[in-house]
């Protein structure tokens, strides 16, 4: 059939009939897949309800207006408690991925064997989400901040050592080559011929998951995690929404403050 290329002349693509009935029942495929998820998901929907929701969630915005500000008063504690479980869980995080990171890149493991453990710890870290390792611990540990701490960190690992460990198998391995052709040691070769080279990328994904943990420690309250996330919680199940409306200003507010500080920090350490 005929294409258009960029300098506007026109050429012929062969295409053989394997490929081209394999890209139909790809697509045939796909839209089955698609239409069956949307049936399943029909018959299981009260269309009642979803034609009801405008009007309910128009009741409860004018609920929530105006919001309740003397309320404020009872949320700086819960505040900063969202604010230490993100920072001690990002930092617990760091402390164990950039080890974890080492030992999963290829140029920097010390065997095969202890690569696939460390790539294992990631996967492990990456494939529970931060609300079921809060549900896990609040179970373990009971609730409070310590439980949001660690599911914050145990989530984070696995991110953060991922990005760390990739970007240390893409660094220039001729640096590396020139300091190990002097004779230095592993740890100096380590220091001056890897390290240069990956603490941007160290720096910048680990502030760049402060900021998401910042989000997360919101959520992980609703679980009894400590956090902000308890008012909302209660508050929601008070049915106070003037109470709620407040807590959600302060929640978007501190979110865009942390936003604003993450790219500071970058600009000043990247």
């Amino acid at each position: 059939m005929p294409v258009v290329l960029k300098n506007g002349t026109k050429t012929w693509q062969w295409r053989d009939r394997k490929s081209e009935w394999l890209n139909w029942l790809g697509w045939m495929a796909g839209t089955l897949v698609v239409l069956y998820c949307w049936q399943r998901i029909a018959d299981r929907t009260n269309w009642a309800f979803v034609q009801d929701a405008p009007r309910q969630a128009a009741n409860m915005i004018a609920r929530g207006i105006p919001p309740r500000w003397e309320y404020m008063e009872q949320l700086w504690g819960p505040l900063w408690d969202t604010l230490t479980i993100a920072t001690l869980g990002s930092l617990i995080a760091f402390f164990i991925a950039v080890p974890v990171a080492f030992l999963a890149a290829r140029n920097t493991t010390p065997h095969p064997i202890v690569r696939q453990i460390a790539l294992l710890v990631i996967v492990a870290s990456r494939s529970v989400n931060s609300l079921i390792w809060a549900l896990l611990l609040v179970v373990i540990l009971g609730p409070g901040v310590l439980a949001g701490i660690l599911s914050i960190a145990l989530r984070s690992i696995g991110f953060t050592a991922k990005l760390f460990y990739e970007g240390i198998e893409e660094i220039d391995p001729e640096p590396v080559e020139a300091v190990t052709a002097t004779g230095a040691s592993g740890s100096q070769v380590l220091s001056y011929g890897i390290m240069p080279q990956v603490v941007p990328t160290i720096a910048g994904v680990t502030i760049y998951r402060w900021d998401i943990n910042l989000r997360e420690s919101t959520i992980v309250g609703l679980v009894g995690a400590g956090g902000i996330g308890i008012q909302l919680d209660a508050s929601i199940n008070t049915l106070r929404w003037g109470q709620v409306s407040l807590i959600l200003i302060v929640i978007f507010i501190t979110v865009f403050i942390s936003e604003w500080i993450s790219a500071k920090m970058r600009e000043l350490m990247i």
